[in-house]
């Protein structure tokens, strides 16, 4: 049997229970990879995707965590690194929407989107960086949307953070391709 295109590699996913996350996990683990994932509710959900993963030959570690919070950002990578001995790929997936119009929208609408979407990007991306540094290697995989680039009405708040994780994007590869990152 050939060997997987990641095997001997580890991702996190954040936002990895669900969705578009959920997918990301086990296509990973498909081709190798052991996979840590964030969420923030649902464990119910987080030990079917274990289950799946270790169904696929892989390992999964479910972290219950807040990406909009700088510390839980810092220790997820500390724990990956503990339980599998090394970060290769980190998929900054976890999103929220809120969506209504601008004179609808609360603060806390806002606040919600920007820290989940854009700042959860920053945590973890931070929180990784200094790792892949010194390896001098690893693989940020950002999601955005659409609506970074062309917004629907009723998403100011989801639209302003997915343009911002784009940019944030095409700022952060500039800065550490000379590290093969």
């Amino acid at each position: 049997m050939p060997e997987k295109s990641l095997s001997n590699k580890v991702a996190i996913v954040t936002g990895g229970t669900r969705g578009i996350g959920r997918s990301i996990v086990i296509a990973l683990a498909k081709e190798g990879a052991d996979c840590a994932f964030t969420y923030l509710k649902n464990q119910e959900l987080a030990n079917s995707l274990v289950k799946e993963v270790a169904n696929i030959g892989r390992r999964a570690l479910p972290i219950q965590m807040d990406v909009r919070d700088f510390e839980s950002s810092k220790n997820l990578i500390e724990k990956v690194k503990e339980t599998f001995g090394r970060l290769d790929i980190l998929v900054n997936n976890a999103g929220i929407i809120r969506d209504k119009s601008l004179m609808r929208m609360s603060k806390d609408d806002w606040s919600d989107v920007i820290d989940t979407d854009l700042t959860g990007v920053f945590n973890t991306t931070r929180a990784c960086i200094i790792t892949f540094l010194k390896q001098k290697s690893g693989n940020i995989i950002n999601i955005s949307s659409v609506n970074g680039v062309h917004p629907l009405p009723g998403q100011v708040n989801y639209a302003a953070a997915k343009a911002g994780v784009i940019g944030f994007t095409k700022s952060l590869a500039k800065e550490v391709a000379p590290y093969n990152i």
